[in-house]
């Protein structure tokens, strides 16, 4: 019997409209590519009659090769995070960074042409996945904030935080060459900033089982998402000073809303969870579970591990709570990340990293 592959009902639909829309636009275009489809995809000056291709328009590839790339991000990425946090709340997700994005070009373009009076930036088409696929690395960066991956056998390795960046100069690069629209930068950009303003300020999260939080908050006060964490160290000082700025502007013309002591002190103290679809409960138990065992296992190898060191009649030592603590954080992360280790090549938990390593514990 075929395996079967478990594809959540979302992440199906998306993946199953990606293909229909992109293969329907090749064949259309065939080669020419002077042809524009402006009821499948957005262009400024021939769209305006067409609302719903500031959606659609997303999930077209303009050739098989995009499409590919398109697709394996959509499977793996959308599988792990609707898993993560619910159909309703990836749903949400996925047409916020898709729309947004899709407007604020429009916009761009349209300004581009007011100030230059060229038609060229009122016909450059909007179209792909790109807004999606920096969405979902920035989501990774506030699911797995402090893990590396290592490529090419150990020769590098990076945090999940640096991949929004990196994409973003991949992106720079190739806007320099045919290969891509010229609207491909400011999609990068513009899905970016949208992603990451929607998981910090708005995105509803849910409390962990054992904690006396409310139902649900929305954001995530957390450091390791601040927007400063997707620069290097060196710049990281300057990328805050001008966010805080920025930050502050819009809490007072009160377009956005400072975080209460009680999100802060939540988010700090990693009470709350991504998780909250149905079944979520017995997910988290199973979780707990497996990360129950792996303490006991782990124990049982430092009582028997090295039994030179100690004296015969001395027992063995029972770890602090202190240690015990210590011990146990990358394991919470290792039993919440053990699903993406497959798509994200090999991971480590390593929590400091800009600041250097930390001597004892």
């Amino acid at each position: 019997m075929p395996p079967r592959l478990n594809i959540p009902p979302v992440t199906r639909i998306v993946l199953g409209v990606l293909v229909l829309q992109s293969l329907s636009s090749i064949v259309i275009r065939g080669a020419r590519t002077n042809i524009v489809i402006e009821w499948l995809t957005l262009v400024p000056q021939l769209s305006l009659f067409y609302p719903w291709t500031f959606l659609t328009t997303t999930l077209v590839e303009e050739n098989l090769t995009s499409l590919a790339i398109a697709g394996v991000t959509l499977f793996n990425g959308g599988r792990y995070l609707e898993r993560a946090w619910s159909s309703k709340e990836f749903a949400k997700f996925l047409v916020v960074a898709a729309l947004v994005p899709n407007l604020l070009c429009f916009l761009l373009l349209i300004t581009m042409f007011t100030v230059t009076r060229s038609e060229d930036w009122t016909l450059t088409t909007i179209n792909g996945t790109i807004p999606l696929q920096i969405s979902f690395l920035v989501a990774f960066s506030q699911l797995v904030p402090a893990h590396t991956v290592t490529l090419f056998r150990g020769v590098l390795s990076l945090r999940v935080p640096r991949f929004p960046l990196i994409y973003v100069g991949l992106v720079t690069a190739a806007n320099l060459t045919p290969w891509i629209s010229d609207a491909s930068l400011p999609l990068t950009i513009f899905g970016f900033l949208t992603s990451w303003t929607y998981l910090r300020f708005y995105k509803t999260v849910f409390p962990d089982l054992d904690a006396s939080q409310p139902a649900s908050m929305r954001g995530d006060a957390s450091e390791t998402f601040a927007f400063s964490e997707f620069f290097p160290a060196p710049v990281k000082p300057l990328v805050a000073a001008l966010s805080d700025q920025i930050f502050n502007m819009l809490v007072a013309v009160r377009l956005c809303t400072p975080f209460s002591e009680a999100d802060i002190s939540a988010a700090q103290g990693n009470n709350f969870h991504q998780r909250s679809a149905p079944g979520g409960v017995r997910a988290e138990a199973e979780r707990r579970r497996a990360l129950a065992l792996k303490v006991l296992d782990q124990r049982l190898h430092a009582a028997t591990g090295s039994p030179a060191t100690r004296g015969p009649s001395m027992p063995p030592t029972q770890p602090s709570g202190q240690a015990v603590q210590t011990h146990t954080q990358p394991n919470v992360q290792a039993a919440m990340t053990s699903e993406p280790g497959t798509m994200l090549g090999e991971t480590h938990y390593n929590p400091d990293h800009d600041g250097g390593d930390k001597e004892g514990s």
